[in-house]
């Protein structure tokens, strides 16, 4: 392409791109649609310089321009004063429960109906509710240019890792420790680029990448999906239980030295406070911890295990409570907070089990 027409491509979709921040969102794809049609041909040769392009190339602009704000076209945001917003099987309060969208995170309203949203958020798709029973000027979700003036304060930058088995080190260099191994499709925390390598943060350490196998992205966080703990199948009720009540506090702040679940926690303390609900109590320090249970192998992993992470020299510094479904539930960061991750996103150095069942 050459650089008239690119130019005039970037007029367009700043065009459309205009269009989409400032119409309704269920809106944008017919109105997309009309600029192509219509709008801008008629323009074209005043404003573009005068070569007009193809309405087949137009439409694939308008198409782009769709799709532009982070890969949705109709954006809602999870507005929950605190905890997660449900997502339901069915548009009920008594529909099954196939997921949570923690605090504002994201997803493509498919649909509305009377005051739910059918809705599909990473993995997850079902149906939440629009607004609060007891009153209906809070809104669970927000809609609309609401969600896209949110989102805009909420988009955080990723490096997606693009190779298998990718070390990550401990200083922007090929002499520098391995810290640990990433698998591909990891979604790092981004922090900086460097001269041929990308600082990320791994919990509450500085770590680097090397920029041949990531992706650096912008994105906005999605629903949970449920983990499916079935009764009678080697998962005992306090299991089941510790779990959904660790994910309670999903969003929630990391502080340091910190052991409450609503005003901050480290992930030793998190770990220390959700086991002290069930009468189980622990120390807070994540290498303490690592010695008041079995050591366990990942294979035997039941949900409310315990997996430890360790830095180059062996030394552990990090802990999860294995949720199931190969995910943790942690204190990872300040930035991040109460997250769940995968169980190996980065490798783990022991696995423990604290609950005698």
């Amino acid at each position: 392409m050459n650089n008239k027409k690119i130019h005039r491509k970037v007029w367009i979709l700043s065009l459309c791109t205009a269009l989409f921040l400032s119409s309704p969102a269920e809106a944008f794809a017919a109105e997309a649609g009309e600029i192509a049609k219509s709008v801008l041909p008629s323009v074209g040769a005043g404003v573009l310089g005068g070569e007009v392009l193809s309405e087949e190339e137009y439409m694939a602009i308008a198409e782009e321009a769709q799709n532009a704000f982070w890969g949705y076209t109709n954006l809602g945001i999870a507005d929950v004063e605190s905890g997660n917003l449900n997502v339901r099987e069915t548009a009920s309060l008594d529909g099954k429960l196939v997921g949570k969208m923690p605090r504002h995170s994201a997803c493509e309203v498919l649909e509305t109906v009377d005051d739910w949203a059918h809705i599909k958020s990473g993995e997850v798709e079902g149906y939440v509710k629009i607004h609060s029973l007891d009153d209906p000027t809070n809104s669970y979700l927000l809609i609309g240019p609401d969600a896209r003036v949110k989102a805009r304060e909420l988009v955080t930058t990723v490096a997606r890792v693009t190779g298998d088995g990718v070390n990550i080190r401990d200083e922007a260099s090929t002499d520098g420790a391995v810290l640990t191994q990433v698998l591909k499709g990891e979604e790092l925390e981004y922090l900086e680029t460097l001269d041929g390598w990308i600082k990320v943060a791994m919990d509450d350490h500085e770590a680097y990448i090397n920029a041949e196998y990531v992706e650096v992205e912008e994105k906005l966080d999605t629903a949970i999906t449920m983990t499916e703990l079935m009764y009678g199948m080697g998962v005992s009720d306090v299991r089941v239980d510790l779990v959904e009540y660790a994910k309670q506090f999903l969003g929630n702040p990391y502080v340091w030295g910190g052991t409450s679940l609503t005003k901050g926690a480290d992930c030793s303390g998190f770990v220390l406070s959700i086991f002290k609900h069930y009468g189980i109590t622990l120390s807070h320090s994540s290498r303490a911890q690592a010695k008041e249970g079995t050591k366990i192998s990942a294979s035997e992993l039941k949900p409310g295990d315990l997996v430890f992470y360790a830095d180059s020299k062996g030394v552990i510094g990090h802990v999860a409570i294995y949720i199931g479904g190969g995910q943790v539930i942690h204190a990872s960061n300040e930035r991040t907070g109460i997250k769940i991750s995968k169980y190996n996103y980065r490798t783990p150095a022991k696995c423990v089990r604290v609950i005698k069942d």
